[in-house]
């Protein structure tokens, strides 16, 4: 079955929001794919996590560039 906002696994919970959705659509991806249901949901919580560090290193709007 696959995981929704309101159904995620437990161990999504404290997760932030946007950090936790972008987790289970890896996972639902994942899961699509044959991965067992354990492996979809530690894969999906470390690359959404790393989403989420390399979405905070890009500044946005960037800044003007002095000439």
């Amino acid at each position: 079955m696959p995981w929704s906002e309101v159904y995620y696994p437990a161990s999504m919970r404290n997760l932030a929001p946007s950090v936790r959705r972008k987790a289970i659509e890896i996972a639902n991806a994942l899961l699509e794919t044959g991965h067992p249901e354990g492996q979809a949901i530690r894969i999906a919580i470390a690359q959404a996590k790393r989403w989420a560090s390399r979405a905070d290193t890009i500044a946005w709007p960037p800044s003007p560039r002095s000439h």
